[in-house]
This record gives C-alpha cells, structure tokens and sequence, in this order.
C-alpha cells in the first residue's frame, strides 16, 4: 500500500480537483486507489454507502476512484454555522459543536479517530491520495493539527506542496512555505506543483527553476487551466461568484447566496443547461425581477439565515415575484423558510429560538437534534429520480397532503402550495435526474439539453486526469507514495 498527500500553499488553490483527477489517473492503471481527507470544513456534504455523511469533494474522489463514498474517506467535518461556531462530525454522525472557545483543544483530540479512519481505509487498496486543508504555512495553527503536516508526519504520508499561479506571487508561496514551517514539517515535503497556468509554460520555466532551487524540492510540472473542472461539483462558497453568466436568450433562474448556504452544488445540473442562466445573487444584489424561478437553497443555519434573507430585502423581492405568478422552488433549509415559521426548541442552530418564514407553503418546521441521512429514490413531476435527505428538522402543515415527491415507494416528500407555484423538498441531489430537471424547466417554458449530468461529471474526471498524465510526472509521484515508509 502507498500513499500521498497534496497539500496546498492556501485554500481554493486546487487540491480538491487535483485529488480527483491523480485518483482517476491511478485508477486507470488498475490500482485500488481511495481519497482521504483527515479534515475537511464545509456545508457541502454527501450521503455515504455507511448512513453517514463527508465533504462533497471527497465524495466526488469516490467517484474518481470508481467507489462509494465512505464516512473513512473524511473522518472529520466541520460544518460553519451561526454565531461562529460548527457542527462537528466525526466517522459521518454529528459529535456536538465547535467554537472558538473550545476548537483548538477539540482539535487535538481527534486525531486517534482520524488515524483509524486512515488504518481501515489503508488496508482495502493499493493507494491512497491524501488532501490537506487550508496550509501548512498556516503555522499559528500547527499546534495539534490533524489536517496538513499534524497528519502527515503521524501517518508517514510523502507531502506535495499545490501552489496557484493565477492568484500570482505563486514563487513566493511555495518558497515562503519552505522558510515559515518547522524543518521537520519541511522534510515530508518531496516536491512541488504549480496549478491553474495560464498561456505558455515555458515562460514560467525560469521561475519554476528558481523554486526548485530556492526550495530545495522538485518540481512534478505546471498544470494548465483545467477547463473540465468547471463541469465538477464545488464544495468552496469561494466560488459561487463565477456562476453568473450572459442571459442572452436563456430563461434566469436566480440563488441568493446566504451567509450559511449548504449543498449549493444542487444547481449544477440547471447552471450546465444551455437555455439557463443561473444567477447567484450575492448579498447587496436585488433578486432579478426577470427571473423565472427562484431557487432558495439549503442552509447550515435556517433561522439565521432567514434573518439575513430579510437584512437583504430579499423577502421583498422574493414575494414580489410570487405575486407577478413566478414560481418557487425551496431545497432543505431553503424548504424550511418558505413556511410560516420555524421553531429551534433545543437552541441547536443558536440563541434564536423561533422566525417566521416567508408564508408561501402553510407549513411549519420544528428543528430536532436528530439528523436524518439516507439515501432516497422517488418520483416527482412524474418523473423518477436518486438523491438523499441531510437535515435536522420536522416539516408539517396543510401544504404538506400536495407532497412534492413520493420518496422509497410511498413516504411524502415536501410541499406544493395549493396555486402549484411553490413547491419545497428536503431531497438534495434530485435535480441531477435529467427527466425531472426537463420537466421542471418545461414548467418554465423552457428546453432541457437532456444532458447526463452524471455521465457529464465522469467525462470531466477522465478529461482531467488526462491533462494530469500529460503535464504531471505521475510516476514519479506513483513511485513517491509507493516508496513512502508509512507509519
């Protein structure tokens, strides 16, 4: 069994797609190759074959490596919620919250439940592609870390350091890390990778030279501006920004970007529509009054994040467009918001106990501190689709006897206001079923592309690990984790 990290000279610097591609490069050769992330901090989580959840883009590294996700691949979760604090998740089920008071020692405690995720995944492959978080340079957190060189130096794994050209100052990112971190730290570093170039690498060869020489590591090649990523699920809000697009003849389909917005890669399959344009709408933005649907999504912090849709004016913009006969649709925490109120008897979400919601379905949710996780297959719009239910909360009321969906058979999904214009669902993933994505842009007015969105993200993967066997030295980096002296 071998194994390598990529570790990164900050966040958003490409780890994450870099991961998923060596995996399906690696997997190509007919290797068992499994993710690994010890850390992740994100809303955007997946269902796993085991009941439990993990960051979305480990799942989708599962994906890479042609496996199921797992709770192992992603042993600890931090899910930001309000009033800076995150949920924490350990082996997929929910252990408490974190906040700043009691994070660091937390922290430190989590590393034997780290280490055996990492032991049992181990054992059931030929490899495993290790991703970090944030950066190891990042040397105010260093003290009991479990997600870069905390990680690294326990479990033996050879570390490759990512730096983001595009951003600029990329030399002095991989050789500032160099300087910065402690020498030991230093020494699991084998080498280098720059991502994200854009032209002609062989401009950058002094520069890529210069690194190598001021650093000390060597270089494994510059890799270009992956244009296939953009067809992968983001797990960063970082990048919800660059999901606006020209709307010359395309119906909008508008987001509201809340502070707490969760699973926002539920909108992929619309945004990857010809006919659309998905516009996120950033805070200080109206909602376009042109749109034809309104999407709210999920929301790691429903009543919180109702507040903020209020602070916008966005409640304003939002029932303005059902008066002038737009339609609605409300995903999870976004669900919750359409009804008349929701009630927090357990302060899970914080101080406030109870908001009332936009009053569109006559519904009432009462959050519970059980999560429910599961897998579903169901029918809506008539039409057959996959996804699963994450949330913490109980939704009932008048709306609830027109369900959007019949989940597993027979169980109620959701709500349909009586005008047929509003419609919520706790199901996550569903619009990925194209039939039902047709159907739901048909009651726009709209042609789908009937495009497989599944089939779309596996041709990325293999795009991408094609332009990694190309401008990467993957057997170099092969023979790297296959010599690697694990602990």
């Amino acid at each position: 069994m071998g194994a390598l990290m990529l570790q990164g000279t900050g966040s958003d610097v490409g780890k994450s797609v870099l991961v998923a591609g060596l995996c399906r490069a690696f997997a190509n050769l007919g290797l068992r190759v499994r993710p690994f992330k010890p850390q992740n901090m994100s809303n955007n989580a997946a269902v796993t074959v085991d009941g439990g959840e993990i960051g979305r883009a480990q799942a989708l590294q599962a994906l890479a490596c042609r496996v199921e996700p797992h709770t192992d691949m992603n042993p600890v979760l931090l899910k930001p919620q309000a009033d800076h604090t995150s949920q924490l998740v350990v082996h997929g089920r929910v252990r408490g919250t974190l906040g700043g008071g009691n994070f660091r020692a937390a922290r430190g405690t989590l590393l034997p439940a780290v280490l055996e995720s990492w032991q049992r995944l181990r054992a059931q492959c030929d490899l495993v592609v290790v991703e970090g978080a944030g950066s190891p340079a990042e040397i105010n957190l260093r003290a009991d870390d479990i997600a870069n060189m905390g990680f690294a130096r326990a479990a033996g794994v050879p570390v490759v350091l990512v730096g983001d050209i595009n951003r600029g100052g990329v030399i002095a990112a991989v050789v500032g890390t160099r300087t910065v971190i402690d020498p030991q730290d230093a020494a699991m570093i084998h080498g280098f990778i720059i991502n994200k170039f854009r032209g002609d690498p062989a401009l950058f060869e002094d520069g890529y030279r210069q690194i190598e020489a001021l650093s000390g590591w060597r270089g494994f090649g510059v890799v270009p501006w992956l244009a296939a990523s953009s067809r992968l699920p983001s797990e960063d809000a970082v990048v919800l920004e660059r999901h606006a697009r020209d709307a010359s003849g395309k119906i909008r389909i508008a987001c509201p970007i809340l502070p707490r917005i969760a699973n926002f890669d539920d909108l992929d399959p619309l945004k990857a529509e010809s006919g659309v344009n998905l516009v996120m709408v950033p805070p200080g933005q109206p909602i376009p009054a042109d749109c034809a649907l309104i999407v709210l999504p999920g929301s790691k912090a429903t009543i919180a994040d109702m507040a903020a849709l209020r602070e916008q004016g966005w409640d304003i913009d939002i029932l303005a467009h059902h008066r002038r006969g737009g339609r609605i649709l409300g995903i999870c925490g976004g669900f919750q918001m359409l009804g008349r109120r929701i009630h927090d008897p357990h302060g899970i979400e914080g101080p406030q106990r109870e908001i009332d919601g936009l009053g569109l379905l006559d519904m009432e949710t009462v959050l519970t501190p059980d999560k429910a996780l599961r897998r579903v297959h169901g029918t809506a719009l008539e039409q057959a689709f996959d996804g699963f239910e994450m949330h913490m909360g109980e939704t009932s009321g008048p709306d609830g006897q027109r369900p959007f969906a019949l989940l597993d058979g027979a169980r109620a999904d959701g709500a349909v206001s009586a005008d047929g214009r509003v419609m919520g669902s706790y199901v996550h993933g569903a619009l990925a079923s194209t039939r039902l994505r047709a159907a739901l842009l048909a009651m726009l007015g709209a042609h789908s592309d009937r495009t497989d969105h599944t089939a779309s993200v596996e041709a990325a993967l293999d795009a991408i690990a094609n332009d990694l066997e190309t401008h990467l030295d993957v057997d170099a980096l092969l023979k790297l984790a296959q010599e690697a002296p694990l602990a």
